[in-house]
């Protein structure tokens, strides 16, 4: 939505108005958001967790990265200590706490690329202890750590992020829950598919001067999935003088 990467460039008015709009699409699907480092100290993340509650959002995973994060599938990232960690993570129920929300807090960590298998399991055990109701090791590199963290890490829920082409290998749905993973996200799938379908149809505009869209592609399908059917029957029942479309 900014054009810009992944970089900690975004803030909670951002994440929190693309959460909300999300959410408001369909009240029937729980949406998880990612939170960042929580955009700040302990403060900032009472005030992040209760926007989202009241956003629609029904998990949230928040990082021990430093505030200055970068995209989990990237390098050079840098985690602050673990004490940090968890004063995030002990906010973030403080504010659940206080507001009786029932919104699921995913402790995530990135010390994987930088320190290392067993410290980024320590963070996540800590995290449990905190009040984190579910787990993220970010950046698995193998199918077989992936194994040996649902192991090690029993019975904390985890939950894997599938970014294909990322640093994490290639894992199904299927077999993902056979690993024994809880949750499982494909947090480029959409991004990814709209990037290419849209430089190709771009590049088909530049260069034959139309764009060759298909025919499911037309104006009334679009809007038909964006509930134009449902919004022309309020109308009508309210009384309204809206020609059927």
């Amino acid at each position: 939505r900014l054009g810009h990467p992944d970089l900690g460039i975004a803030h909670l008015s951002d994440m929190r108005a693309n959460a909300e709009m999300i959410a408001g699409l369909d009240v029937n699907t729980p949406l998880i958001a990612d939170m960042d480092t929580g955009f700040g100290g302990p403060m900032m993340v009472e005030r992040a967790v209760i926007e989202y509650a009241r956003a629609g959002v029904a998990a949230f995973h928040i990082e021990d990265q430093v505030l200055q994060k970068r995209c989990g599938h990237l390098s050079g990232k840098e985690v602050v200590g673990i004490d940090e960690y968890l004063s995030r993570i002990r906010a973030a129920k403080l504010a659940r706490d206080k507001i009786g929300s029932d919104i699921v807090i995913i402790g995530r960590t990135d010390a994987l690329q930088k320190l290392g298998y067993e410290e980024a399991i320590r963070r996540l055990r800590a995290a449990w202890e905190a009040g984190a109701d579910a787990g993220q090791l970010e950046g698995v590199t193998s199918k077989e750590m992936a194994r040996q963290a649902v192991q090690d890490l029993k019975p904390l829920p985890l939950l894997l992020n599938m970014v294909e082409h990322g640093v994490t290998p290639i894992i199904t749905t299927m077999e993902a829950e056979e690993i024994g993973f809880r949750i499982m996200i494909f947090s480029f799938s959409c991004l990814g598919s709209a990037f290419t379908a849209i430089r190709e149809t771009l590049e088909q505009l530049k260069s034959i001067g139309v764009t060759g869209l298909p025919q499911q592609a037309r104006p009334r399908a679009i809007f038909d999935v964006c509930g134009l059917q449902e919004k022309m029957e309020i109308d009508e029942a309210a009384g309204g003088t809206l020609e059927k479309a």
